[in-house]
């Protein structure tokens, strides 16, 4: 049995050692997605993550992925489509349409786990000004994005989608060439966060790392 917090309780969750090893990663159960109890879960290296009409349900996986910026792959086929300036990419200018658009179906891949109650708690982040979208288009058409949480020095990414090819990727460049941050929070390791330069550190080297930045 998971732990089950009360959502009219203050904010807390157990300690992140105590996750499930099946399924992997998972903390808790319950709880709120209001702007409180997403900053106390962030600051730990915990998130939100499950379907629509199940419980909110909590993770901490390990060993989790990050993606250290000095690290970032950059192809040059990438470097070369920033260079051509075809497309346009921007901060904040549209929250909702990139959330909205990151919760699409995609191609072999059946609903989604960016559920109404997860974009509206994540839209109230934007709007209390710790949740982030870049956005790239083209011609004035969004064509890619990526949002996620800034905490400090810390940037936990949340989702990314390309409507054309590599602007998702154009967009993950805007936020390491930024400057604003140490280290970018992937959660969960993949082929293509892989070839961007993403790695596995341990929960211990991951949580020191949100003490010292986040």
């Amino acid at each position: 049995m998971i732990p089950w917090l009360d959502p009219d309780a203050p904010p807390h969750f157990p300690d992140t050692a105590s996750v499930l090893a099946e399924p992997a990663g998972l903390l808790a159960a319950g709880g709120s997605l209001d702007v409180d109890w997403l900053l106390v879960a962030y600051r730990q290296g915990i998130f939100p993550w499950f379907n629509e009409n199940e419980p909110i349900l909590w993770w901490s996986p390990a060993p989790r992925t990050v993606l250290y910026p000095e690290r970032f792959y950059q192809s040059k086929s990438l470097q070369k489509l920033a260079r051509q300036q075809r497309y346009q990419v921007t901060k904040d200018q549209d929250f909702r349409a990139v959330i909205e658009a990151c919760a699409g179906e995609r191609d072999g891949q059946q609903g989604t786990w960016i559920n109404t109650q997860m974009i509206e708690a994540y839209v109230d982040m934007h709007r209390a000004g710790f949740a982030h979208s870049i956005e790239c288009r083209r011609d004035g058409e969004l064509v890619g994005g990526l949002y996620g949480i800034a905490l400090g020095k810390v940037f936990f990414g949340e989702s990314m989608f390309s409507r054309e090819p590599n602007t998702s990727k154009l967009c993950l460049k805007h936020q390491v060439d930024s400057g604003r941050y140490e280290m970018i929070d992937c959660q969960l390791p993949t082929g293509h966060l892989r070839s961007l330069g993403a790695i596995e550190i341990s929960r211990e080297e991951f949580e020191n790392a949100l003490n010292r930045w986040a």
